[in-house]
């Protein structure tokens, strides 16, 4: 686990809520705190979307909704002209992307191994961090995918031209 501060701030919101910048991760949850709180819990709601509207949708076996699906809401409550107390976003890398990410990090993990490799970001106070996380299934004190994980957040935000400097 490791944190970043995010300097460029402006830049990292347009590009997660007007671009694509953050459409292969799922969202966990989010909060976002002005004149009043909102929680947005990510969970897929088994019983809204028919079969047939999960598989045109890409929702089979998904746990929670991609972000894709709930950017327009997220800008929604974040735009305006004055700008949020705080918020949170709590981002699960897709379970394609993480399965490719074990599969390349060259670590001894398999894609069973792994629950969630997750981007935390905290806003508060003028300042934006993102902390990184993964979640295992079984225990292990190889800590390789954590630093490749560390490491690939870091070119993630380097990639979109975001401004960061490790905490």
């Amino acid at each position: 686990m490791t944190a970043i501060q995010i300097h460029d701030i402006g830049s990292l919101l347009n590009q997660m809520l007007k671009e694509t910048m953050f459409d292969h991760f799922l969202l966990r949850e989010a909060s976002v705190s002005q004149a009043f709180q909102t929680d947005i819990d990510g969970t897929l709601s088994p019983r809204f979307y028919s079969e047939e509207e999960c598989r045109q949708l890409g929702l089979t076996g998904l746990r929670f909704i991609p972000f894709s699906h709930v950017r327009p809401l997220c800008l929604d409550l974040i735009k305006g002209s004055r700008k949020p107390d705080a918020f949170r976003f709590v981002f699960l890398l897709s379970p394609a992307h993480q399965a490719n990410t074990i599969a390349r990090s060259g670590s001894s993990f398999r894609a069973e191994d792994v629950t969630g490799m997750f981007l935390n970001l905290s806003y508060k106070n003028d300042i934006l961090t993102c902390t990184t996380g993964i979640s295992y299934r079984i225990f292990s004190p190889d800590k390789s995918l954590e630093q490749e994980w560390d490491r690939l957040a870091a070119v993630f935000f380097r990639q979109h031209h975001i401004a960061i400097s490790e905490m």
